[in-house]
């Protein structure tokens, strides 16, 4: 007889087809099972590599054994009528010995994964929820992922001129807005999901950078008014796709598409939506595409705070509401940028563009009372009238709306820090980066602070990644850890190139000569001096905070905290981030001149209501001194 005879004699192949047949039932029911037995995933690949080094194996007890009613024996003892020449009982039992070889398959991965939980579960609860270094949740994971947590990457723009960058960074930011307002799962911040933009890395190495169990990415295609939309739910430990699709239709049907996928998402990851099925995850907030479309480009602008694109962000949001002026959240993210126009415009156009950043947030609030940025916006012209107070209040009702909203967030955490409360400052600035670990400025903010704490180490990292991130003035940090350092000629070159961002309204030749001056240049400190004297003398309405922190630096100390008392700025953190908000001026908390420098620019009042510093106490006469 031939050996291929014999193996159909011995049922060699069915054994074969059988066993698959099975094998690919029992992983099926298992990846469904496993998860909501609590066994850890890992325990699912094991039983699939068992399964497949069980295959050459159970071939081979097919070929050797039979399962008859004497028991288990050799097939070639096994009479005619019973193995290959008789009816089916044979391959019934070779059907048995070969589901029990998977069972044991089965039950040996789950039974490892049960034995080695308790040991995992322990690894996880021993390892620190926070970390010393604030950049190690962005290095290296500090914590396993939770199950239901996911990343929403950047969608890659597959347009045939590439040209709908901004588009698919908005159609990916709304699904992110919109996950993130579901209970029960816990959403990467956006700045550090998109840093990954464009770096082509593996999908496990971002799940773990990020602590995401999960992660949505996608892409966009889109020529004229047709549209592609590709999106793919990945596990991120081991790169199985959960779900994915691709949606055909046009600009008119992009509201639709994003919801179908932030709906689909949300049904794979079992997360209970809170809501009607009636009630959509996605508001764009208007209906019409082309608005649509023009928001987006100007919230590109505004995430990146490209100052120089300013102007082009507010027409584009300008004409998205020439198309829809019921577009609410069109005014409030005009709001926003007109208000970060004025930190950065020349002094004699601040009251023009702040007026105006109040007009459109009373706009979108009136549209819209839902919405948390206009109660933001309206906070921080609060807080640059010097009315710190009444700016927390407003804080507040935005965070009320919109607990997860980073930039109100991130606004908070930096104006403790303009009032002096530092130890709160970094409390929160340390929360917002456990949010969003790669947010440009609250890295900026943060590596201040460590620098005054003497962290240099840490500072320097946070500066790097701040940089990497798009901060425009991480020069400042940079500056003092060179100065620190001893390093004054890149102290200076540092302070230069950020006094140019900040110059408005001073002579192209005050960054040099100030940046040399806060280096230590006795020479520029004079020459900044009778500079600071002459534009003083031109009595500007609102002075560059620049002035009276070059004071302040160059040893002037109570002069410029009068100079700063009494005249309002375009960007009071200029002055009061660095002056309030670090350790780096021991000198000005303790002035005589600093109880009514309190007193003047409101921080006594906000003190009073608040809470002061530690190192503040009032005396007999009701003014704070501190130590």
């Amino acid at each position: 007889m031939s050996f291929l005879a014999e193996l159909k004699r011995r049922k060699v192949f069915r054994v074969g087809v059988v066993y698959a047949a099975t094998a690919f039932v029992i992983i099926q029911a298992a990846d469904i099972m496993l998860p909501s037995l609590g066994v850890p995933a890992w325990a699912l690949s094991l039983i699939v590599v068992m399964v497949i080094l069980g295959f050459p194996v159970a071939l081979v007890l097919g070929w050797a054994l039979e399962l008859t009613p004497d028991g288990i024996k050799r097939t070639e003892s096994v009479p005619a009528a019973q193995t290959g020449h008789g009816p089916a009982p044979a391959l019934l039992g070779k059907r048995t010995v070969l589901a029990s070889a998977l069972l044991v398959a089965v039950g040996v991965g789950i039974g490892a994964g049960w034995f080695l939980r308790p040991a995992a579960e322990s690894s996880r609860e021993s390892t620190p929820v926070a970390s010393a270094d604030p950049l190690a949740v962005v290095e290296t994971p500090v914590t396993s992922p939770e199950t239901q947590s996911i990343a929403v990457l950047a969608f890659a723009d597959l347009s045939p001129d590439r040209d709908q960058e901004y588009f698919g960074d908005g159609i990916a930011e709304e699904i992110l807005n919109a996950l993130v307002r579901l209970p029960g799962l816990r959403v990467a911040g956006r700045t550090s999901a998109f840093y990954f933009k464009g770096r082509n890395e593996d999908l496990r190495t971002i799940g773990a950078t990020l602590g995401v169990a999960h992660i949505l990415e996608g892409s966009v295609r889109k020529q004229g008014e047709r549209l592609r939309i590709t999106a793919q739910l990945i596990r991120s430990e081991d790169g199985f796709h959960l779900w994915s699709a691709t949606y055909d239709g046009t600009d008119a049907d992009i509201f639709a598409l994003q919801e179908r996928i932030a709906r689909e998402v949300t049904r794979e990851l079992q997360v209970a939506l809170g809501t009607g099925e009636d009630q959509r995850l996605v508001n764009a907030g208007t209906e019409n595409p082309d608005a649509y479309a023009l928001y987006l480009r100007a919230t590109d602008i505004f995430n990146r705070r490209d100052a120089e694109r300013y102007e082009e962000a507010i027409a584009a949001t300008r004409e998205a509401l020439r198309l829809d002026s019921g577009y609410a959240r069109a005014h409030s993210r005009l709001a926003t940028l007109y208000f970060l126009w004025s930190a950065v415009a020349v002094p004699e156009r601040y009251e023009a563009l702040t007026t105006e950043a109040a007009r459109q947030a009373r706009s979108a609030l009136e549209l819209d009372p839902s919405l948390a940025e206009p109660h933001a916006v309206l906070a921080m012209l609060l807080q640059a009238d010097r009315r710190y107070a009444d700016s927390a209040d407003a804080m507040q009702r935005a965070l009320e709306i919109d607990p997860n909203d980073l930039t109100a967030l991130f606004w908070r955490a930096s104006n403790h820090c303009l009032v002096g409360t530092i130890e709160l400052c970094e409390r929160e600035l340390d929360h917002v980066l456990m949010l969003d670990p790669l947010l440009p400025n609250a890295l900026g903010w943060r590596a201040r602070l460590y620098i005054s704490a003497g962290d240099l180490a840490t500072a320097e990292r946070m500066i790097e990644r701040s940089r990497e991130a798009g901060l425009r003035w991480a020069g400042v940090s940079a500056g003092w850890i060179a100065l620190e350092r001893g390093d004054r000629a890149t102290a200076q070159a540092q302070w230069e190139e950020v006094h140019r961002i900040f110059g408005a309204g001073l002579t192209p030749e005050a960054a040099m000569t100030l940046a040399a001056a806060r280096a230590g240049d006795e020479q520029a400190q004079e020459r900044s001096r009778a500079m600071i004297d002459d534009y003083l003398a031109t009595s500007p309405a609102r002075i560059n905070g620049l002035v009276p922190l070059t004071l302040i630096s160059i040893g002037d100390v109570e002069r410029g905290l009068e100079v700063f008392a009494a005249h309002p700025t375009p960007n009071e953190a200029l002055f009061l981030s660095e002056v309030m908000g670090t350790r780096w001026y021991p000198d000005a908390w303790t002035s005589p001149a600093f109880p009514a420098f309190l007193r003047k620019t409101g921080i006594a009042e906000y003190w009073d209501r608040f809470g002061a510093p530690e190192r503040c106490r009032k005396d007999a006469s009701g003014d704070y001194q501190c130590q």
